[in-house]
């Protein structure tokens, strides 16, 4: 068994979507003080490698601890477009995959973005999916879909179009993985489980991938 580690670490100077502020870590008791070592940490629900709960973008959409736990963790495979040129993934894109998808209740879409973490340009022209490929994706029986970039939106969207669509299936979405690179086997186990923290619109998670070798 092979286990992989696909979270980015979270820290006081980690990248966080434009906007958000960044975690705060404050040491409210230590050794030499208290005899035990504590912090308070402030972050946003959606920091670093954070999964998003349909509640997030729809008005009636469930939270996450609404979910059962098992939708949290299932099979999995990985569409690889890092070798691509283009910005739009749109369902030509996806057709060739069509019989992985049907066997996944996970698909991440890997493209290679996370080599950009902590620079400027991860926040900039990375793939997205179209409108007509998050419909389309509406056909398979998928739990999650994730991805290695900031967003599975385009950057400059203003209303999260794929967002919405995906989440109208109760799809969640799995935002800023790392170490997809490391995964080998076609299909794998992905556990990404979430805080269990009332009425949550996410939540940062420790993905990991679980391979049989």
């Amino acid at each position: 068994m092979k286990i992989t580690d696909l979270t980015h670490i979270i820290c006081s100077d980690m990248p966080v979507f434009p906007g958000t502020e960044q975690p705060i870590f404050e040491r409210s008791n230590t050794l030499e003080k208290d005899g035990f070592q504590e912090a308070k940490i402030t972050m946003y629900s959606h920091t670093g490698t954070h999964i998003d709960a349909p509640a997030h973008m729809l008005c009636n959409g469930p939270y996450l601890d609404d979910l059962d736990i098992e939708h949290f963790i299932g099979n999995a495979t990985i569409l690889d477009f890092s070798k691509t040129r283009v910005k739009l993934i749109d369902i030509d894109c996806l057709k060739p995959y069509e019989e992985k998808i049907k066997n996944a209740e996970f698909i991440i879409i890997k493209t290679g973005w996370s080599k950009y973490w902590g620079n400027k340009k991860y926040y900039e022209d990375f793939l997205s999916l179209s409108i007509e490929s998050a419909k389309w994706l509406l056909q398979f029986n998928l739990k999650g879909i994730g991805i290695d970039e900031i967003s599975i939106d385009d950057m400059g969207s203003t209303t999260f179009e794929v967002h919405k669509i995906l989440m109208s299936k109760n799809i969640i979405i799995i935002e800023n993985l790392t170490n997809l690179d490391s995964i080998t086997n076609e299909y794998f186990i992905l556990s990404i489980l979430p805080l269990k923290n009332k009425n949550a619109d996410g939540s940062p998670v420790r993905a990991i991938s679980i391979e049989n070798i």
